[in-house]
């Protein structure tokens, strides 16, 4: 690849699953933001946010995409708030072809409602929470270089080969092909 893959999105849109998968495919590195939040400090993303609160993790976060971003090319998942940020999203366009996995509300619901892992949820009405983010979000994760419409039906193998079929539409440059 010529530069970096980073997909975007909300919670339970499939980034890090599809984001493995599609790594494997290109033969490159595979590197989930969140992991390597946890990973650094020692502690989950939910005691982070418990401890420090959001600010000071979005914080981080730009600091291990802006690590990630300068290390070899390959697949970059991030968290859904990363995007967010402007100076993030800077830090990626920068460096790294943009792609927004989109998926239904009802899929990301089914994917999130029995994770106590989403901090952002922990609110009487999670659900009500995660459709007021994906409102809020959805305009600033337009800005993603592509969007891809991640469909709940979809094996991670087929939702795979459309992304890599994407890619190479939206930049035909990206991917070397090797014989």
């Amino acid at each position: 690849m010529t530069r970096h893959v980073v997909l975007i999105g909300m919670m339970g849109a499939g980034k890090t699953a599809l984001g493995s998968e599609l790594a494997r495919r290109l033969r490159v590195p595979f590197r989930d933001s969140d992991a390597e939040i946890e990973a650094a400090a020692a502690m989950t993303i939910s005691e982070i946010f418990a401890r420090d609160g959001e600010a000071f993790f979005r914080a981080r976060e730009e600091q291990v995409i802006a690590r990630l971003l300068a290390g070899p090319v390959g697949v970059i998942s991030t968290g859904g708030g990363a995007w967010m940020r402007a100076e993030t999203r800077a830090l990626i366009e920068g460096r790294a072809l943009s792609v927004w996995l989109n998926c239904d509300p009802e899929v990301l619901w089914a994917r999130v409602r029995q994770r106590p892992t989403r901090p952002l949820l922990q609110t009487a009405d999670p659900k009500g929470t995660l459709l007021r983010l994906l409102a809020e979000r959805a305009p600033v994760y337009a800005k993603a270089d592509l969007e891809f419409l991640s469909r709940g039906h979809d094996s991670i193998e087929a939702s795979a080969g459309r992304l890599l079929a994407a890619l190479r539409r939206a930049d035909p440059d990206l991917i070397e092909e090797t014989s």
